[in-house]
Protein backbone atom coordinates (compact mmCIF):
# COMPACT_ATOMS: atom_id res chain seq x y z
CA UNK A 1 0.00 0.00 0.00
CA UNK A 2 1.31 3.39 -0.98
CA UNK A 3 -0.13 6.54 0.61
CA UNK A 4 0.04 9.72 -1.48
CA UNK A 5 -1.13 13.23 -0.59
CA UNK A 6 -2.24 15.74 -3.23
CA UNK A 7 -3.75 19.14 -2.30
CA UNK A 8 -7.33 19.99 -3.12
CA UNK A 9 -6.73 23.63 -2.22
CA UNK A 10 -8.10 26.00 -4.89
CA UNK A 11 -4.64 27.43 -5.63
CA UNK A 12 -3.25 23.93 -6.23
CA UNK A 13 -6.26 22.97 -8.33
CA UNK A 14 -5.76 26.09 -10.43
CA UNK A 15 -2.37 24.78 -11.55
CA UNK A 16 -3.42 21.19 -12.19
CA UNK A 17 -3.67 19.33 -8.85
CA UNK A 18 -6.83 17.48 -9.92
CA UNK A 19 -5.09 16.21 -13.07
CA UNK A 20 -2.15 15.07 -10.95
CA UNK A 21 -4.47 13.22 -8.58
CA UNK A 22 -6.24 11.52 -11.50
CA UNK A 23 -2.88 10.56 -13.02
CA UNK A 24 -1.75 9.06 -9.69
CA UNK A 25 -4.88 6.91 -9.51
CA UNK A 26 -4.54 5.84 -13.15
CA UNK A 27 -0.85 4.90 -12.81
CA UNK A 28 -1.41 2.96 -9.59
CA UNK A 29 -4.23 1.05 -11.28
CA UNK A 30 -2.05 0.33 -14.32
CA UNK A 31 0.71 -1.03 -12.07
CA UNK A 32 -1.72 -2.98 -9.90
CA UNK A 33 -0.48 -1.11 -6.85
CA UNK A 34 -2.67 -0.56 -3.80
CA UNK A 35 -3.12 3.16 -3.30
CA UNK A 36 -4.58 5.44 -0.64
CA UNK A 37 -4.91 8.92 -2.11
CA UNK A 38 -5.53 11.69 0.43
CA UNK A 39 -6.62 15.11 -0.80
CA UNK A 40 -5.32 17.67 1.69
CA UNK A 41 -5.21 21.43 1.91
CA UNK A 42 -2.10 23.29 0.81
CA UNK A 43 1.00 23.88 2.92
CA UNK A 44 1.14 27.31 1.30
CA UNK A 45 4.25 26.99 -0.88
CA UNK A 46 2.41 28.08 -3.98
CA UNK A 47 5.39 28.28 -6.32
CA UNK A 48 5.83 24.51 -5.74
CA UNK A 49 2.19 23.57 -6.35
CA UNK A 50 0.99 21.03 -7.15
CA UNK A 51 3.20 19.60 -4.40
CA UNK A 52 2.72 15.84 -4.11
CA UNK A 53 3.79 14.02 -0.94
CA UNK A 54 4.32 10.32 -0.36
CA UNK A 55 4.39 8.55 3.01
CA UNK A 56 7.60 6.66 3.78
CA UNK A 57 9.05 5.03 6.94
CA UNK A 58 11.16 8.20 7.34
CA UNK A 59 8.12 10.49 7.09
CA UNK A 60 6.53 12.28 4.18
CA UNK A 61 8.64 13.15 1.15
CA UNK A 62 7.60 15.98 -1.16
CA UNK A 63 7.89 16.46 -4.92
CA UNK A 64 6.97 19.55 -6.87
CA UNK A 65 5.81 21.28 -8.84
CA UNK A 66 4.32 18.09 -10.32
CA UNK A 67 2.36 17.82 -13.56
CA UNK A 68 0.26 14.87 -14.66
CA UNK A 69 3.00 13.95 -17.16
CA UNK A 70 5.51 13.58 -14.30
CA UNK A 71 3.50 10.90 -12.47
CA UNK A 72 4.64 7.73 -14.36
CA UNK A 73 8.30 8.72 -13.86
CA UNK A 74 7.68 9.27 -10.14
CA UNK A 75 6.29 5.77 -9.82
CA UNK A 76 9.15 4.38 -11.91
CA UNK A 77 11.66 6.08 -9.60
CA UNK A 78 9.73 4.66 -6.63
CA UNK A 79 9.42 8.23 -5.39
CA UNK A 80 13.12 8.30 -4.63
CA UNK A 81 15.64 11.10 -4.21
CA UNK A 82 16.94 10.61 -7.75
CA UNK A 83 13.86 12.21 -9.28
CA UNK A 84 14.52 15.86 -10.30
CA UNK A 85 11.33 17.07 -8.55
CA UNK A 86 12.42 15.58 -5.22
CA UNK A 87 12.17 18.20 -2.44
CA UNK A 88 12.85 16.04 0.61
CA UNK A 89 10.87 16.30 3.83
CA UNK A 90 8.40 19.21 3.56
CA UNK A 91 9.22 20.48 7.04
CA UNK A 92 12.88 20.77 6.01
CA UNK A 93 12.16 23.04 3.04
CA UNK A 94 13.66 26.40 4.15
CA UNK A 95 10.42 28.31 3.52
CA UNK A 96 8.56 25.99 5.93
CA UNK A 97 11.42 25.32 8.36
CA UNK A 98 11.70 29.01 9.23
CA UNK A 99 8.02 29.34 10.14
CA UNK A 100 6.28 29.14 13.51
CA UNK A 101 3.09 27.39 12.57
CA UNK A 102 0.32 27.56 15.15
CA UNK A 103 -2.89 28.51 13.31
CA UNK A 104 -1.75 26.66 10.17
CA UNK A 105 -0.07 23.71 11.90
CA UNK A 106 -2.41 21.17 10.25
CA UNK A 107 -2.84 22.80 6.82
CA UNK A 108 -1.54 20.53 4.08
CA UNK A 109 -1.09 17.66 6.54
CA UNK A 110 -4.56 16.44 7.50
CA UNK A 111 -7.51 15.29 5.44
CA UNK A 112 -9.68 18.41 5.89
CA UNK A 113 -12.89 16.38 6.06
CA UNK A 114 -11.72 13.77 8.58
CA UNK A 115 -12.64 14.48 12.18
CA UNK A 116 -10.49 11.51 13.24
CA UNK A 117 -7.49 13.03 11.47
CA UNK A 118 -8.23 16.40 13.08
CA UNK A 119 -8.35 14.83 16.55
CA UNK A 120 -5.15 12.87 15.88
CA UNK A 121 -3.37 16.19 15.29
CA UNK A 122 -4.56 17.96 18.44
CA UNK A 123 -8.09 18.83 17.42
CA UNK A 124 -10.72 19.51 20.10
CA UNK A 125 -8.13 19.73 22.88
CA UNK A 126 -8.84 23.46 23.03
CA UNK A 127 -12.57 22.94 23.55
CA UNK A 128 -11.91 20.42 26.31
CA UNK A 129 -9.61 22.95 28.01
CA UNK A 130 -12.23 25.67 27.67
CA UNK A 131 -14.83 23.52 29.37
CA UNK A 132 -12.43 22.81 32.23
CA UNK A 133 -11.71 26.54 32.65
CA UNK A 134 -15.34 27.62 32.44
CA UNK A 135 -16.77 30.47 30.37
CA UNK A 136 -15.15 33.33 32.33
CA UNK A 137 -11.83 31.49 32.52
CA UNK A 138 -11.86 30.95 28.76
CA UNK A 139 -12.39 34.67 28.10
CA UNK A 140 -9.55 35.46 30.50
CA UNK A 141 -7.22 32.99 28.78
CA UNK A 142 -7.92 34.51 25.36
CA UNK A 143 -7.36 37.99 26.81
CA UNK A 144 -4.03 36.98 28.37
CA UNK A 145 -2.82 35.54 25.05
CA UNK A 146 -2.82 39.01 23.51
CA UNK A 147 -4.72 37.77 20.44
CA UNK A 148 -5.91 40.67 18.29
CA UNK A 149 -8.24 40.75 15.32
CA UNK A 150 -6.49 39.40 12.25
CA UNK A 151 -8.93 40.99 9.82
CA UNK A 152 -7.19 44.35 9.84
CA UNK A 153 -8.42 46.41 12.78
CA UNK A 154 -6.25 44.59 15.33
CA UNK A 155 -8.78 44.99 18.16
CA UNK A 156 -8.08 42.75 21.20
CA UNK A 157 -10.21 39.60 20.86
CA UNK A 158 -10.55 39.03 24.61
CA UNK A 159 -12.03 42.50 25.21
CA UNK A 160 -14.61 41.95 22.49
CA UNK A 161 -15.56 38.58 23.98
CA UNK A 162 -15.83 39.97 27.51
CA UNK A 163 -18.10 42.79 26.33
CA UNK A 164 -20.51 40.28 24.77
CA UNK A 165 -20.26 37.93 27.76
CA UNK A 166 -21.15 40.78 30.15
CA UNK A 167 -24.10 42.00 28.06
CA UNK A 168 -27.41 40.49 29.17
CA UNK A 169 -29.61 39.12 26.38
CA UNK A 170 -31.90 36.20 25.60
CA UNK A 171 -29.84 35.36 22.50
CA UNK A 172 -26.27 35.97 21.41
CA UNK A 173 -24.41 35.21 18.20
CA UNK A 174 -20.94 34.37 16.93
CA UNK A 175 -20.22 35.65 13.42
CA UNK A 176 -17.11 34.63 11.48
CA UNK A 177 -16.00 37.19 8.91
CA UNK A 178 -14.64 35.09 6.05
CA UNK A 179 -15.35 37.78 3.45
CA UNK A 180 -11.72 37.84 2.38
CA UNK A 181 -11.56 40.54 -0.27
CA UNK A 182 -8.09 42.06 0.06
CA UNK A 183 -5.73 41.67 -2.88
CA UNK A 184 -2.94 39.21 -2.21
CA UNK A 185 -4.68 37.48 0.70
CA UNK A 186 -5.78 33.86 0.98
CA UNK A 187 -5.29 32.63 4.55
CA UNK A 188 -9.04 32.49 5.30
CA UNK A 189 -9.54 30.36 2.20
CA UNK A 190 -6.64 28.08 3.11
CA UNK A 191 -8.12 27.35 6.55
CA UNK A 192 -11.60 26.69 5.17
CA UNK A 193 -10.27 24.35 2.50
CA UNK A 194 -7.45 22.78 4.51
CA UNK A 195 -8.48 22.76 8.20
CA UNK A 196 -12.18 23.66 8.55
CA UNK A 197 -12.63 21.96 11.92
CA UNK A 198 -10.19 24.46 13.46
CA UNK A 199 -12.70 27.20 12.65
CA UNK A 200 -15.64 25.11 13.84
CA UNK A 201 -13.86 24.39 17.13
CA UNK A 202 -12.87 28.04 17.54
CA UNK A 203 -16.44 29.25 17.02
CA UNK A 204 -17.74 26.61 19.43
CA UNK A 205 -15.29 27.83 22.08
CA UNK A 206 -16.36 31.44 21.46
CA UNK A 207 -20.02 30.46 21.83
CA UNK A 208 -19.30 28.64 25.08
CA UNK A 209 -17.29 31.59 26.43
CA UNK A 210 -19.89 34.32 25.80
CA UNK A 211 -23.13 32.32 26.03
CA UNK A 212 -24.00 32.18 22.33
CA UNK A 213 -25.82 29.23 20.82
CA UNK A 214 -25.74 30.13 17.12
CA UNK A 215 -22.91 30.97 14.77
CA UNK A 216 -22.68 32.14 11.17
CA UNK A 217 -19.77 31.87 8.74
CA UNK A 218 -20.02 34.60 6.12
CA UNK A 219 -18.03 33.54 3.04
CA UNK A 220 -17.56 35.50 -0.17
CA UNK A 221 -19.19 33.94 -3.22
CA UNK A 222 -15.87 33.86 -5.09
CA UNK A 223 -14.76 30.94 -2.88
CA UNK A 224 -16.86 28.00 -4.16
CA UNK A 225 -14.36 25.36 -2.98
CA UNK A 226 -14.24 26.84 0.51
CA UNK A 227 -18.03 27.01 0.66
CA UNK A 228 -18.39 23.34 -0.30
CA UNK A 229 -15.74 22.22 2.19
CA UNK A 230 -17.22 24.25 5.06
CA UNK A 231 -20.75 23.01 4.38
CA UNK A 232 -19.52 19.42 4.36
CA UNK A 233 -17.44 19.94 7.52
CA UNK A 234 -20.43 21.39 9.38
CA UNK A 235 -22.56 18.40 8.34
CA UNK A 236 -19.87 15.98 9.55
CA UNK A 237 -19.56 17.82 12.87
CA UNK A 238 -23.33 17.66 13.32
CA UNK A 239 -23.32 13.92 12.61
CA UNK A 240 -20.65 13.47 15.31
CA UNK A 241 -22.66 15.49 17.84
CA UNK A 242 -20.04 18.26 17.86
CA UNK A 243 -22.56 20.77 16.54
CA UNK A 244 -26.32 21.00 16.86
CA UNK A 245 -28.85 21.01 19.64
CA UNK A 246 -27.10 18.34 21.70
CA UNK A 247 -23.81 20.26 21.52
CA UNK A 248 -25.47 23.53 22.50
CA UNK A 249 -24.10 25.35 19.48
CA UNK A 250 -24.96 25.34 15.79
CA UNK A 251 -23.28 26.89 12.75
CA UNK A 252 -24.82 28.07 9.51
CA UNK A 253 -22.88 28.91 6.33
CA UNK A 254 -23.93 32.09 4.53
CA UNK A 255 -22.62 33.27 1.17
CA UNK A 256 -22.10 36.95 0.38
CA UNK A 257 -22.68 38.47 -3.05
CA UNK A 258 -19.16 39.83 -3.45
CA UNK A 259 -19.34 43.39 -2.08
CA UNK A 260 -15.97 44.46 -0.66
CA UNK A 261 -17.69 46.70 1.89
CA UNK A 262 -19.29 43.63 3.48
CA UNK A 263 -15.89 42.88 4.97
CA UNK A 264 -16.73 45.77 7.34
CA UNK A 265 -18.43 44.19 10.33
CA UNK A 266 -21.66 46.19 10.42
CA UNK A 267 -22.20 46.00 6.64
CA UNK A 268 -21.66 42.25 6.95
CA UNK A 269 -24.33 42.08 9.67
CA UNK A 270 -26.81 43.95 7.46
CA UNK A 271 -26.08 41.48 4.65
CA UNK A 272 -26.63 38.54 7.01
CA UNK A 273 -29.99 40.02 7.94
CA UNK A 274 -31.00 40.04 4.27
CA UNK A 275 -30.50 43.76 3.76
CA UNK A 276 -28.25 45.66 1.39
CA UNK A 277 -24.76 45.68 2.89
CA UNK A 278 -24.31 49.19 4.23
CA UNK A 279 -22.19 50.46 7.09
CA UNK A 280 -23.99 51.21 10.34
CA UNK A 281 -23.16 54.23 12.45
CA UNK A 282 -21.58 53.40 15.83
CA UNK A 283 -22.63 53.32 18.64
CA UNK A 284 -24.25 50.94 19.28
CA UNK A 285 -21.38 48.49 18.88
CA UNK A 286 -22.13 44.99 17.55
CA UNK A 287 -21.01 43.61 20.92
CA UNK A 288 -24.05 45.33 22.43
CA UNK A 289 -26.47 45.39 19.51
CA UNK A 290 -25.31 43.35 16.56
CA UNK A 291 -26.98 40.63 14.47
CA UNK A 292 -30.77 40.93 14.71
CA UNK A 293 -30.19 43.50 17.45
CA UNK A 294 -28.53 40.98 19.77
CA UNK A 295 -25.02 40.99 21.32
CA UNK A 296 -22.65 39.59 18.71
CA UNK A 297 -19.03 38.51 18.62
CA UNK A 298 -17.82 39.21 15.09
CA UNK A 299 -14.26 38.04 14.49
CA UNK A 300 -12.08 37.38 11.49
CA UNK A 301 -11.70 33.72 10.56
CA UNK A 302 -8.01 33.53 11.49
CA UNK A 303 -8.70 34.98 14.96
CA UNK A 304 -11.31 32.28 15.63
CA UNK A 305 -9.22 29.46 14.12
CA UNK A 306 -6.30 30.43 16.38
CA UNK A 307 -8.31 30.13 19.60
CA UNK A 308 -8.18 26.29 19.87
CA UNK A 309 -4.36 26.31 19.83
CA UNK A 310 -4.25 29.11 22.42
CA UNK A 311 -6.49 27.13 24.76
CA UNK A 312 -4.72 23.82 24.13
CA UNK A 313 -1.17 25.15 24.64
CA UNK A 314 -1.93 27.93 27.11
CA UNK A 315 -2.08 31.71 26.71
CA UNK A 316 1.56 32.18 27.75
CA UNK A 317 2.87 30.00 24.93
CA UNK A 318 1.16 32.29 22.43
CA UNK A 319 1.84 35.59 24.20
CA UNK A 320 5.57 34.83 24.43
CA UNK A 321 5.77 35.23 20.65
CA UNK A 322 5.76 38.57 18.87
CA UNK A 323 6.79 42.11 19.77
CA UNK A 324 5.22 45.04 21.61
CA UNK A 325 1.43 44.84 21.60
CA UNK A 326 1.48 42.49 18.60
CA UNK A 327 1.53 39.07 20.25
CA UNK A 328 1.54 35.62 18.72
CA UNK A 329 1.94 34.82 15.05
CA UNK A 330 0.69 36.40 11.84
CA UNK A 331 0.03 34.47 8.62
CA UNK A 332 1.87 36.66 6.11
CA UNK A 333 0.58 36.14 2.58
CA UNK A 334 3.25 36.92 0.00
CA UNK A 335 2.02 37.69 -3.51
CA UNK A 336 2.55 39.85 -6.57
CA UNK A 337 5.82 39.99 -8.49
CA UNK A 338 7.72 37.61 -6.20
CA UNK A 339 9.65 34.38 -6.71
CA UNK A 340 8.30 32.45 -3.74
CA UNK A 341 4.70 33.41 -3.22
CA UNK A 342 2.90 31.70 -0.38
CA UNK A 343 1.77 31.73 3.23
CA UNK A 344 4.43 32.32 5.86
CA UNK A 345 3.24 32.13 9.49
CA UNK A 346 5.71 33.72 11.87
CA UNK A 347 5.85 35.74 15.07
CA UNK A 348 5.48 39.49 14.62
CA UNK A 349 8.78 41.28 14.19
CA UNK A 350 10.19 40.24 10.81
CA UNK A 351 11.14 43.25 8.72
CA UNK A 352 9.49 43.98 5.41
CA UNK A 353 12.86 43.52 3.72
CA UNK A 354 13.27 40.04 5.22
CA UNK A 355 9.81 39.09 3.99
CA UNK A 356 10.39 40.32 0.43
CA UNK A 357 14.07 39.55 -0.14
CA UNK A 358 14.84 36.51 2.04
CA UNK A 359 11.53 34.69 2.38
CA UNK A 360 9.93 35.74 -0.90
CA UNK A 361 13.24 35.47 -2.76
CA UNK A 362 12.95 38.86 -4.45
CA UNK A 363 10.93 39.64 -7.55
CA UNK A 364 9.85 36.99 -10.04
CA UNK A 365 11.00 39.23 -12.87
CA UNK A 366 14.50 39.54 -11.39
CA UNK A 367 14.23 43.32 -11.46
CA UNK A 368 14.65 45.44 -8.29
CA UNK A 369 11.66 45.57 -5.94
CA UNK A 370 10.42 49.15 -5.98
CA UNK A 371 7.29 49.09 -3.84
CA UNK A 372 5.37 46.79 -1.55
CA UNK A 373 1.71 47.21 -0.66
CA UNK A 374 0.81 45.71 2.71
CA UNK A 375 -2.76 45.45 3.96
CA UNK A 376 -4.80 44.96 0.81
CA UNK A 377 -5.95 47.49 -1.83
CA UNK A 378 -6.26 50.18 0.86
CA UNK A 379 -2.80 49.59 2.31
CA UNK A 380 0.10 52.03 1.96
CA UNK A 381 2.89 51.58 -0.59
CA UNK A 382 6.25 51.24 1.12
CA UNK A 383 9.45 52.03 -0.84
CA UNK A 384 12.78 50.25 -0.41
CA UNK A 385 13.77 52.93 2.14
CA UNK A 386 11.11 51.59 4.53
CA UNK A 387 11.97 47.90 4.15
CA UNK A 388 13.48 47.97 7.65
CA UNK A 389 9.98 48.39 9.15
CA UNK A 390 9.06 45.48 11.49
CA UNK A 391 5.88 43.60 10.67
CA UNK A 392 3.92 44.91 13.65
CA UNK A 393 0.64 46.83 13.99
CA UNK A 394 2.16 49.85 15.76
CA UNK A 395 5.37 49.95 13.69
CA UNK A 396 3.38 50.14 10.46
CA UNK A 397 0.97 52.73 11.90
CA UNK A 398 3.97 54.89 12.84
CA UNK A 399 4.98 54.92 9.16
CA UNK A 400 1.43 55.76 7.98
CA UNK A 401 0.77 52.16 6.98
CA UNK A 402 -1.27 49.17 8.13
CA UNK A 403 -0.76 45.43 8.06
CA UNK A 404 -4.45 44.72 7.59
CA UNK A 405 -5.12 41.07 6.87
CA UNK A 406 -1.42 40.36 6.28
CA UNK A 407 -1.26 40.54 2.49
CA UNK A 408 2.10 41.59 1.03
CA UNK A 409 2.03 42.47 -2.69
CA UNK A 410 5.39 43.12 -4.36
CA UNK A 411 6.02 45.41 -7.36
CA UNK A 412 9.24 45.75 -9.35
CA UNK A 413 10.71 48.93 -10.82
CA UNK A 414 8.41 48.89 -13.86
CA UNK A 415 5.33 49.86 -11.80
CA UNK A 416 3.70 53.23 -12.43
CA UNK A 417 2.67 54.51 -9.00
CA UNK A 418 0.36 57.16 -10.43
CA UNK A 419 -1.69 54.35 -11.96
CA UNK A 420 -1.67 52.55 -8.59
CA UNK A 421 -2.92 55.68 -6.81
CA UNK A 422 -5.67 56.07 -9.38
CA UNK A 423 -6.62 52.41 -8.94
CA UNK A 424 -7.13 52.93 -5.19
CA UNK A 425 -9.53 55.82 -5.81
CA UNK A 426 -11.37 53.90 -8.53
CA UNK A 427 -11.61 50.83 -6.29
CA UNK A 428 -13.18 52.93 -3.56
CA UNK A 429 -15.63 54.50 -6.01
CA UNK A 430 -16.74 51.11 -7.33
CA UNK A 431 -16.96 49.36 -3.96
CA UNK A 432 -18.51 52.20 -1.92
CA UNK A 433 -21.84 51.28 -0.35
CA UNK A 434 -22.93 54.89 -1.00
CA UNK A 435 -24.09 55.69 2.51
CA UNK A 436 -21.63 58.48 3.32
CA UNK A 437 -20.84 61.42 1.06
CA UNK A 438 -17.03 61.56 1.48
CA UNK A 439 -16.64 58.00 0.24
CA UNK A 440 -19.38 58.04 -2.41
CA UNK A 441 -18.58 61.40 -3.99
CA UNK A 442 -15.01 61.95 -2.85
CA UNK A 443 -13.64 58.81 -4.46
CA UNK A 444 -15.28 59.63 -7.80
CA UNK A 445 -13.94 63.20 -7.76
CA UNK A 446 -10.58 61.73 -6.81
CA UNK A 447 -10.47 59.55 -9.93
CA UNK A 448 -11.35 62.57 -12.11
CA UNK A 449 -8.67 64.72 -10.46
CA UNK A 450 -6.01 62.00 -10.70
CA UNK A 451 -6.80 61.66 -14.41
CA UNK A 452 -6.01 65.37 -14.78
CA UNK A 453 -2.69 64.87 -12.98
CA UNK A 454 -1.80 61.97 -15.27
CA UNK A 455 -2.63 64.12 -18.32
CA UNK A 456 -0.28 66.82 -17.04
CA UNK A 457 -3.17 69.23 -16.48
CA UNK A 458 -2.25 71.67 -13.66
CA UNK A 459 -0.56 68.75 -11.92
CA UNK A 460 0.68 70.65 -8.86
CA UNK A 461 -2.68 72.26 -8.12
CA UNK A 462 -4.57 69.02 -8.70
CA UNK A 463 -2.21 67.05 -6.44
CA UNK A 464 -2.92 69.61 -3.70
CA UNK A 465 -6.62 69.08 -4.33
CA UNK A 466 -6.19 65.29 -4.03
CA UNK A 467 -4.38 65.74 -0.71
CA UNK A 468 -7.25 67.89 0.58
CA UNK A 469 -9.75 65.33 -0.70
CA UNK A 470 -7.85 62.53 1.09
CA UNK A 471 -8.11 64.41 4.38
CA UNK A 472 -11.88 64.57 3.93
CA UNK A 473 -12.06 60.86 3.09
CA UNK A 474 -9.86 59.91 6.04
CA UNK A 475 -11.72 61.84 8.71
CA UNK A 476 -15.22 62.08 7.25
CA UNK A 477 -15.98 58.53 6.08
CA UNK A 478 -18.16 56.20 8.16
CA UNK A 479 -15.90 53.18 7.72
CA UNK A 480 -12.43 52.09 6.69
CA UNK A 481 -13.28 51.81 2.98
CA UNK A 482 -13.28 55.56 2.56
CA UNK A 483 -11.12 56.16 5.62
CA UNK A 484 -8.23 54.02 4.42
CA UNK A 485 -8.29 54.94 0.70
CA UNK A 486 -5.90 57.85 1.40
CA UNK A 487 -3.19 55.39 2.54
CA UNK A 488 -2.28 54.04 -0.92
CA UNK A 489 -2.91 57.39 -2.62
CA UNK A 490 -0.86 59.61 -0.31
CA UNK A 491 1.93 57.05 0.19
CA UNK A 492 2.35 56.80 -3.59
CA UNK A 493 2.52 60.59 -3.90
CA UNK A 494 4.87 60.93 -0.91
CA UNK A 495 7.33 58.15 -1.69
CA UNK A 496 7.21 58.17 -5.51
CA UNK A 497 6.70 61.84 -6.48
CA UNK A 498 8.55 61.38 -9.77
CA UNK A 499 5.68 59.26 -11.13
CA UNK A 500 3.27 62.17 -10.80
CA UNK A 501 5.40 64.64 -12.77
CA UNK A 502 3.89 64.46 -16.23
CA UNK A 503 4.65 66.76 -19.17
CA UNK A 504 2.33 69.80 -19.09
CA UNK A 505 -0.74 69.55 -21.28
CA UNK A 506 -0.20 71.54 -24.43
CA UNK A 507 -2.70 74.28 -25.24
CA UNK A 508 -4.37 73.66 -28.54
CA UNK A 509 -3.76 76.30 -31.23
CA UNK A 510 -6.97 78.06 -32.19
Amino acid sequence: MIRIFVPRDAAARAVGADKVAAAVEAEAKRLGQDLQLVRTGSRGLFWLEPMLEVETPQGRIAFGPVTAKDVPALFAAQFGATHPLHLGKPEEIPFLKRQTRITFARCGIVDPLSIADYRAHGGYLGLAKARSLGAAGTVEEVTKSGLRGRGGAGFPTGIKWKTVADTAADRKYIVCNADEGDSGTYDDRMIMEGDPFALIEGMTIAGFAVGATKGYVYIRSEYPDAIRTMERAVSLAEAEGLLGEAAGFEIEIRVGAGAYVCGEETALLDSLEGKRGQVRAKPPLPAHKGLFGKPTVINNLVSLATVPAILADGAKHYADLGMGRSRGTMPIQIAGNVKQGGLFEAAFGLTLGQIVDEIGGGTHSGRPARAVQVGGPLGAYFPRALFDTPFDYEAFAAKDGLIGHGGVVVFDDTVDMAHQARFALEFCAIESCGKCTPCRIGSTRGVETMDKVMRGERAEANLALIEDLCQTLKFGSLCALGGFTPYPVMSAIKHFPEDFKRPPLRVAAE
